[in-house]
């Protein structure tokens, strides 16, 4: 009786069998794949891993922080921010100004050992940067800056200048607003001052005429005038006239200037203090971050992991040495039929 070919059956049985049969091919094959793994893994350059760790500040504004008098108005200078400033920092820590900073600080290209100059340097450089240098936020809101490196000292050293970096450029962006809104407020510090001088020297010419208190001295001199014109006194009289012309003249003035004198005056008083909150906010640096962990030198590699490589290459390779046998296999057994037709034709 002519047994039928079935061909490999893809369950528990056939698949048992089957590495039976092959057991030895396999066996060498994915001991050739483990050690060769193993030895690409040596040709890997190890890699060190340094991290520094910080939660930012919820303070933009160092006089709002500890200047500010309103209750309203006040914010914690030592409070730590959330989720929106933990992005803020990240979107600072991924700027170009700080990759092209420790590019050039670190000599990268040399260090990385790429041509500065050459065809799509600027491109592989940025590649490069990009796979050693990471940042996240981690489940607790903080902020992580990671860098890989073959010399764990310089990715030490990377890891906290990166973070330094930050203060800096979040201050030279802050502070490039601050000193503009500084500038503004000074014009108008000045402009209020200048207003009050001119009429503080406006006042002075008419208190020089003895105008020194309208409102009481037109009293006096009302009452002192009728006093003279019921005496028959028209000397006094004459000189009561004159100074109640002269006061009827530059009362009027004298009244206005005082008025809008104070009210400058108490203008220039809430400008003033505006005026000093912003220039705190114009040549302050202060930190925005807490540092919860500093970069350390790390003593042991984090890159390659060895073992890993060499098992999931050893695995990888057994994988494939089983789909090729049955590949291999099937197109045997198609060949094989294709020639027993082709035998059974001739003989009819």
């Amino acid at each position: 009786m002519e047994q039928k070919d079935q061909g490999f059956q893809f369950s528990s049985e056939g698949i048992i069998s089957f590495i039976i049969k092959w057991w030895k091919h396999i066996l060498i094959v994915s001991f050739i794949g483990l050690i060769s793994s193993l030895a690409i893994s040596f040709t890997i350059k190890n890699k060190y891993k340094s991290s520094v760790i910080f939660y930012p500040t919820t303070t933009n504004s160092i006089s709002k922080a500890l200047l500010e008098t309103s209750p309203g108005g006040k914010v914690d200078f030592l409070a730590f921010g959330e989720e929106e400033q933990a992005e803020q920092s990240l979107q600072i820590l991924q700027s170009d100004e700080i990759r092209e900073y420790m590019i050039k600080q670190y000599d990268l290209y040399n260090h990385y050992k790429i041509k500065e100059g050459s065809t799509n340097a600027k491109t592989k450089i940025i590649k490069e940067y990009n796979g050693n240098v990471s940042f996240r936020r981690n489940e607790f809101n903080a902020v992580e800056i990671t860098v890989l490196d073959k010399d764990p000292e310089k990715a030490m050293n990377m890891a906290n200048e990166i973070a330094a970096r930050h203060d800096t450029i979040k201050n030279k962006i802050q502070k490039e607003r601050a000193l503009e809104g500084f500038k503004i407020v000074e014009a108008e510090y000045s402009r209020l001052g200048q207003e009050i001088k001119l009429m503080n020297d406006s006042l002075d010419k008419i208190r020089a005429l003895g105008i020194n208190d309208y409102t009481s001295q037109a009293e006096v001199f009302n009452d002192a005038y009728a006093i003279a014109l019921s005496k028959g006194d028209v000397k006094n009289a004459k000189l009561l006239e004159d100074k109640l012309t002269l006061i009827g003249k530059y009362g009027g003035a004298y009244m206005y200037l005082t008025e809008n004198l104070e009210l400058f005056l108490k203008q220039r008083a809430e400008v003033k203090v505006k005026f000093d909150q912003a220039k705190v906010d114009a040549e302050s640096n202060i930190p925005h971050k807490m540092v919860v962990n500093y970069a350390y030198k790390a003593d042991k590699k984090t890159y390659p992991k060895r073992l890993y490589i060499t098992l999931g290459g050893g695995f990888a390779t057994f994988c494939m040495c089983i789909f090729f046998i049955i590949g291999l296999e099937n197109w045997r057994r198609y060949k094989f039929k294709e020639n027993q037709k082709a035998n059974n034709t001739t003989v009819a």
